[in-house]
Order: structure tokens, then sequence, then C-alpha cells
């Protein structure tokens, strides 16, 4: 059974005062944006999509972040892209990606909205892929956010999302590391050396184990989804608000939504996110 819905990011879990700048983080990111990451990027969506391109398809990007994945989107023949956020400054990095390489693209819009915000949702209209990926679990209130999302995906659409595994009292523990990074500098300060120390060493004596060169993993990070390491980590580290599900309970509601699962890439025994692919079925209505 899924919890209770909070009643909204600015008056829950997430003030603020709180919350993590993930439009600063993005900003950061944008200095390391190139032509070998926004390939990355266009792998990820064709290979959970499973399609060569978009062409012919709307794509709707909730919580675009930096904007690479609606640039993807567009490189990728999409033929109308609409990005939003909540974060302005995440508004702005996506505005810069596309003044940067597709500044004249009238059919690509981006604009600031939440996706907690229903009526606001509506207004967009129907899309053939709704693309909202890691950013859900950080409206402080996942559910609602969940059940917005839904609103525009047209019949037979898919739905790509990504959303926080739980892993019971691991999460738990993790949601007051991030509670604390955004409380104050010091607490900062304390937990980005502390952890950034722990993840290098880690993956240094693993690489030794394996007989891999140590530096490899961070040269090649760029290969996850066209990601950086740092921007990662810090995400990581601060991505708060913080919310987590089970699998089995996100299935189940997209069921009960009208919507198949047609792939899922679970995170396992890990922290990470699970990933999955839904399309709406005809003549299902959202209940």
């Amino acid at each position: 059974m899924r919890p209770l819905a909070a009643a909204h990011p600015e008056t829950s879990a997430g003030t603020k005062n709180d919350r993590f700048a993930f439009g600063s983080n993005w900003q950061r990111f944008l200095a390391h944006v190139d032509e070998e990451r926004i390939a990355e990027a266009e792998k990820s969506l064709r290979a959970m999509l499973e399609v060569e391109n978009l062409a012919g398809k709307s794509f709707l990007d909730v919580g675009c972040g930096s904007g690479l994945f609606s640039l993807a989107a567009m490189r990728l023949c999409a033929e109308k892209v609409c990005s939003f956020d909540y974060d302005p400054q995440s508004v702005a990095c996506a505005q810069e990606l596309k003044r940067r390489y597709l500044n004249e693209a009238s059919h690509w819009t981006i604009s600031q909205g939440s996706a907690l915000d229903a009526d606001f949702v509506s207004r967009l209209g129907q899309y053939d892929v709704v693309y909202t990926w890691g950013v859900l679990h950080h409206t402080g209130n996942m559910w609602q956010a969940l059940e917005n999302v839904v609103l525009p995906v047209a019949q037979q659409g898919m739905l790509f999302i990504a959303l926080y595994n739980d892993q019971g009292i691991r999460s738990r523990l993790w949601r007051g590391v991030k509670k604390a990074y955004n409380r104050n500098a010091v607490w900062r300060a304390i937990i980005v050396p502390l952890f950034a120390a722990f993840y290098v060493a880690r993956g240094f004596v693993k690489d030794v184990i394996t007989l891999k060169n140590p530096i490899t993993r961070y040269r090649q990070y760029k290969r996850s989804r066209g990601m950086s390491y740092f921007t990662d980590l810090l995400d990581w580290l601060g991505g708060y608000p913080f919310e987590v599900a089970k699998p089995e309970a996100i299935v189940e509601f997209f069921r009960g939504k009208g919507f198949e699962t047609i792939k899922l890439n679970p995170a396992g025994r890990g922290l990470g996110n699970n990933e999955y692919v839904f399309r709406r079925l005809s003549g299902k209505v959202a209940k």
C-alpha cells in the first residue's frame, strides 16, 4: 500500500530552506556537456524505449534538470519537445543548452512548473513519450507526482520513469544524511569529504582486486547516461526531499491506471534507481 500523500514540497518535507539546490548542481554540470555526453543520453533513450529514433513522436521532459535529455530527444528527431522544471536554475540550464545547440528550434519549449500542479500538467497536452528520470522522488510528494504524470501520457504512449529503490532501514538512514546535508554548510563540509573519500577508497580497492585501472571508472563515467561523477555524487548526498518505493508497488500503481509494464531495470539490492517503461493501454481510464 502506498503512503498517504504529503501536502506540497514547499510546505512539507521539502521547504525552501532544506531542499537541495538541484539547479545549482546542474549549472556546474553544463561545463561538462559535450557531443559525447549528448550521444550517451541519446543511447540511453533508444535502449530503454527500444526505438531507433523519435521521429513523429512528441516528448515531455518532466523535471528536465540540465535539459540534456530534452536535447537528446531533439537529436533523435522528436516532432515536439516540451521541458519543464520546478527549479528556475534548472530551467535556465535547459534554456542555455537550447541556445548552444538548437537556438532556432521552435518545436522545443521550456518552462517553469511543478509536477505537483495537476492543472499545470494537464494544460501541457498529450505526449507520445513522457520522461521523468530521478525526479519525482524529490518533489516532497512522490505519490501525488505519480498521479499527475499519468495525465499527459497519450493513448498507447510510453512513460519512462526512474525512482529510488526502497532498501528499508538503509534508505531511512540516507534520508537523515540528506536532510543534514541541506541543514547548513557545517554539515555539508563534513558529509561531502567523508563520503567522497569512502566511495573513492571503495572503488580503488575493488579496482585493485579486479586488476583494473582505478582512474578508468571516472574517465568512463560519462557512459552512464552522459552524466558526471561529481554531479551525481552531490545529487545523491544532498538530494532532498527523498522518497523511495519498491518496484512491485510502482508496477501495481500504474497497472491500476491502465498501464502495462514494458520494461523494468531493477536496482536490485542497491540504493540506486529502478527504471521503468510503461505503455498506456487504449480505452483505459485512470482511476
